[in-house]
């Protein structure tokens, strides 16, 4: 009532009262809800799905012949208004459908749009990202614990310095690579850190870790 939302109880009501759909269930879910959807389904919606590895030629598959559908990739911080999501039409969408879901996604955060072949890379790196960079916040945190800090002391100054980092990259016109230069003196403690990074290959396992969760998108995507 306060933010002028309508609740509805079936998929009838739902397609009855909007012309776009924003399919927003678990992606082994999805096949049931567009089942139940697809008797109210008609050529004036415009179907927007974030399940990850379902298709869009899975999506129109189940609905009436010609359904607009439109594919899109974001991410958790969305709910801080700092997402990513990268769009991807289908068949039948139009330029119109893919320009209203980038505008729908950028008023919380950054959207992009895509060939829907890049999508799966998309999900493993932004997609799935936030969780890659909260394990490695974890992680720091934990062993800043371990040298002797207080829990919230060593939360704090993890958060900030991800934070900082983060903005500085953002705010600067040099690479990543330049930017960590900076801060790594020659014989230093930056660098003495980031030589155990590379003798435990650091570089490969994120490489392997990203391409594991983009080949989890394409196992969802042929399941579908």
């Amino acid at each position: 009532e306060e933010l002028g939302i309508r609740s509805v109880s079936t998929p009838e009501e739902v397609l009855a009262a909007c012309s776009s759909i924003v399919l927003a269930t678990k992606p082994q879910d999805l096949a049931r809800a567009l089942q139940a959807m697809r008797p109210f389904v008609t050529p004036k919606h415009r179907m927007i799905s974030i399940a990850a590895g379902v298709t869009t030629r899975t999506i129109e598959a189940a609905l009436p012949d010609a359904t607009r559908v439109v594919r899109v990739m974001p991410n958790t911080p969305a709910l801080i208004g700092e997402g990513a999501a990268a769009v991807a039409g289908g068949a039948h969408a139009t330029e119109e459908d893919v320009t209203a879901v980038c505008s729908l996604f950028e008023a919380v955060g950054i959207a992009a749009r895509v060939e829907e072949s890049a999508l799966d890379a998309i999900t493993a790196l932004s997609g799935s990202g936030p969780a890659y960079v909260f394990r490695f916040m974890e992680l720091v945190q934990s062993a800043g614990q371990a040298l002797g800090l207080e829990e919230e002391l060593a939360r704090r100054f993890t958060l900030q310095t991800f934070f900082g980092a983060v903005r500085l990259a953002m705010e600067s016109d040099e690479s990543l690579e330049e930017l960590r230069r900076r801060v790594t003196s020659p014989g230093g403690t930056t660098a003495a850190a980031l030589e155990v990074f590379d003798r435990g290959d650091l570089e490969d396992l994120i490489k392997k870790a990203i391409a594991s969760a983009r080949d989890r998108s394409l196992e969802l995507a042929s399941q579908g």
